[in-house]
């Protein structure tokens, strides 16, 4: 329920903080002030301490997930609104049965039906006047999402610590290489900063980082690639809903249309799990 409610703001609050933040420096600190509350409280319960080999790999998958994945969503929603931004990133379980072929699965006809339905809805989506204005957050946002699809899915093939260690080590790493970055590419320390803006990154620290995020990588570790990321039938309306209401964001027409396409592809890849799974335990 965490995943699918409050991830769907958490887009708005995205724009909201950038109003103020460049991209990088605003979710750098995000995540490195999250990971850092959360490692202070383990510490306090005694939580033991990742390995060497394990921090490596939080630094991977800190790499694809809040590197590629959120720092690259916020570059695109400099110029996407929020809304169009969630709806894309409905597509991701499309991405994910792409990484599955190239990880050596044989795609089933319903995931060729999904990923055909995702594909048209996303053709829709980025035909629309929004996103022919920003060729650049437009490959911002695709790259975000191949590079979420893509940690999600090598995240069980890693030796990871347990639980909420795991998810701290990624939070401080993925901040630490977010700051890096902000200072790489030049971006400006706010002057000012609106209590909007600020709000809205207590808001992602909070509700985003340390409560969503956790309860998604907890997800992804026990149950299966289909429902950890189920949360993306929930998280489009949501979107555009808040947006609508408390962004006075506009909807164009054509969006209407890729949120049906594209929730259309996975009512059909999650019906035809459902069915397969179905089906082996009968036998």
């Amino acid at each position: 329920m965490i995943t699918y409610l409050v991830w769907g703001t958490t887009y708005l609050a995205i724009r909201f903080t950038l109003e103020s933040f460049p991209p990088f420096l605003m979710m750098g600190s995000r995540f490195l002030c999250a990971g850092l509350l959360l490692a202070l409280w383990l510490r306090y319960r005694g939580a033991a301490m990742p390995t060497l080999r394990q921090l490596r790999n939080c630094g991977v998958l800190a790499g694809f997930l809040l590197v590629g994945g959120m720092g690259l969503t916020a570059v695109a929603e400099q110029t996407i609104s929020s809304g169009a931004t969630t709806v894309m990133i409905g597509a991701m379980p499309i991405f994910g049965l792409f990484w599955g072929i190239c990880f050596g699965a044989r795609p089933r006809w319903y995931e060729v039906l999904a990923i055909a339905l995702g594909s048209a809805g996303i053709l829709v989506l980025t035909g629309g006047a929004e996103f022919r204005a920003s060729a650049t957050g437009v490959m911002a946002l695709l790259v975000a999402i191949g590079s979420w699809s893509f940690g999600s899915q090598i995240a069980r093939r890693l030796d990871l610590p347990q639980g909420a260690v795991a998810f701290a080590a990624q939070m401080l790493l993925g901040g630490v290489i977010l700051l890096v970055l902000s200072v790489a590419f030049g971006e400006p320390w706010p002057r000012t900063v609106s209590s909007q803006a600020w709000w809205a990154w207590v808001y992602l620290v909070v509700a985003g980082s340390l409560v969503a995020f956790s309860a998604y990588m907890y997800l992804v570790a026990n149950v299966s690639p289909t429902v950890s990321s189920s949360y993306v039938y929930v998280n489009p309306p949501v979107a555009l809903a808040v947006g609508a209401w408390l962004g006075s964001e506009q909807i164009a027409p054509q969006t209407f249309g890729a949120v049906a396409l594209i929730l259309g592809a996975l009512a059909v890849l999650s019906l035809g799990t459902w069915r397969g799974a179905r089906a082996i335990g009968a036998t």
